[in-house]
């Protein structure tokens, strides 16, 4: 993924900055809103800094609750244009349904936001999860068949990107006549992500990515998810990065941190907002998710199932929480390269309040640590 992002042997993405509150189910009042001013200024901070990349969130319908978390969210595509013109060097993922958006639209809007970008684009293929989100469209999710209906999907969205002349595609699924794309992308292939933490998902990801986003719930359990996907992956003679999905809380002292946690993700927790998110994601589990396949399927079902009973329940249950002051933050960083990660999210509460002094305190220490070049790498 060099060409993509630089060479860091350890590379950041901000998730969620185009949603309100991010990827925090929190009602604490200094919560991400999600101004567009504020999101620009975050880009900026982010593009500066030599962060490898922007990934947000494609979101119809908010969890509600007290804080309505993704009640407000900013389209991908449009964000990731935008943004592209004002920004230098960070990549912009756009975040595609595979239900909603169809391959050939998905084509031209990647090479337009790679032509304004000069190569900075990259697609985030998702197949659902909310079935509310999809009745906002008139479509009914599939959750069954969801990762079948991706996989046919992404194989007319990358023929689109080969060029060439017009073609049809015709399946069970697909129904499509004249299909071509121009311009192509500046990129022969924008950069593929797929965040995936069922044994479906996995072997979905395994199949298309260069990036596989997948949940961390431990140590242990990422080590075991390395391990599968590659596995996986050598089936299709692919080798896929893994990303893990983190959240970061970081103070000048240990103590700081996990008072400010326990505060907004403890004390603060949107309990209604988590009782929608897991009624719905129970309502659409993957097959591997309900027969317990993997060690993340387990994990998945054990945090849903329990989210009213946890430490945290105010962090998505996806989220691992990176805690402590800066130190503490490059150790637990270190063990995530150890055992072969490739990068994590940058999530905070509050990413313009946070963000700069992670920037600040913790990227130095990572250059140390020789697991960042200096800042600004990613140009």
């Amino acid at each position: 993924m060099t060409q993509f992002f630089g060479t860091n042997k350890f590379k950041f993405g901000v998730f969620g900055l185009n949603c309100a509150c991010g990827m925090t189910p929190s009602r604490a009042p200094e919560r991400w809103r999600a101004e567009w001013g504020d999101i620009v200024k975050v880009a900026q901070i982010a593009d500066e800094a030599g962060v490898e990349f922007l990934l947000p969130i494609a979101k119809w319908h908010g969890l509600g609750g007290q804080a309505d978390m993704w009640g407000r969210s900013f389209e991908t595509f449009t964000q990731a244009a935008a943004l592209g013109a004002l920004t230098k060097s960070t990549g912009l993922f756009v975040t595609a349904h595979v239900s909603l958006v169809t391959p050939a639209f998905a084509a031209k809007a990647i090479a337009t936001i790679d032509h304004v970008t000069q190569g900075r684009a990259g697609l985030n293929v998702v197949c659902g999860w909310n079935p509310d989100e999809f009745k906002l469209h008139g479509i009914a999710l599939d959750g069954e068949h969801r990762y079948d209906r991706g996989l046919e999907w992404f194989k007319i969205y990358e023929k689109l990107l080969e060029g060439g002349p017009e073609f049809d595609w015709t399946t069970d699924i697909f129904d499509m006549r004249g299909l071509s794309t121009d311009p192509l992308p500046v990129q022969k292939r924008p950069p593929v992500m797929s965040a995936a933490q069922s044994g479906d998902g996995q072997r979905f990801a395994a199949e298309i990515a260069d990036i596989l986003f997948t949940a961390m719930y431990s140590f242990d359990q990422v080590r075991d998810t390395i391990g599968r996907v590659r596995d996986l992956a050598r089936g299709y003679n692919r080798a896929p990065n893994v990303f893990v999905t983190t959240q970061i809380v970081c103070r000048p002292t240990r103590k700081e941190a996990e008072d400010y946690l326990r505060y907004y993700a403890a004390e603060m927790a949107d309990a209604d907002a988590l009782e929608y998110l897991g009624r719905m994601k129970a309502s659409t589990a993957s097959t591997s998710t309900k027969e317990a396949e993997t060690a993340a399927d387990r994990a998945s079902v054990a945090k849903v199932s329990g989210m009213k009973d946890e430490t945290y329940p105010g962090l998505f249950p996806s989220m691992y929480p990176i805690v402590g002051a800066p130190d503490d933050i490059v150790e637990q960083i270190s063990r995530l390269a150890d055992l072969g990660v490739a990068g994590s999210t940058l999530v905070f509460l509050n990413y313009l309040d946070e963000l700069p002094y992670f920037v600040a305190e913790v990227l130095p220490r990572l250059e140390r640590a020789r697991l960042r070049g200096p800042q600004r790498a990613a140009a």
